[in-house]
């Protein structure tokens, strides 16, 4: 059902934990199938310098939180802001067609993060 690369960032998620001063925080959740998903950024000279996840819900969700901080550490915000759904889920080598959710979850974490931290930087000015 989930390829290798799903289950090896299942067991052994990347990046879990949460940023204390972060400078960004996303949650998200689906409430049809229960994922939650918050995801903290510290941003560097326009950089993702560190991102971190905290999830409650199944193996996929995990595993594309997991996938989604690796792909955007060191990334540019706007570089950061083009990783979506479909390239989180290729990534892991596929999802099932009935956990596709999952990585729309991880990669709107991200984006609702980014946007976060634009938004008090916007509010600075």
């Amino acid at each position: 059902m989930y390829s290798e690369q799903v289950m090896e960032h299942f067991r052994n998620p990347r990046n879990m934990g949460v940023i204390e001063d972060a400078d960004g925080v996303g949650e998200v959740g689906n409430p049809t199938c229960g994922d939650m998903m918050r995801i903290t950024i510290k941003v560097e000279d326009d950089r993702l310098a560190d991102v971190k996840f905290q999830t409650l819900g199944c193996g996929a969700a995990v595993a594309t939180s997991s996938m989604v901080t690796e792909m955007a550490k060191g990334k540019t915000l706007d570089e950061a802001m083009q990783i979506s759904n479909k390239s989180v889920a290729e990534s892991l080598g596929g999802l099932p067609p009935n956990k596709m959710h999952c990585s729309n979850l991880a990669a709107d974490g991200l984006h609702a993060a980014i946007e976060d931290y634009r938004a008090k930087q916007a509010a600075k000015v």
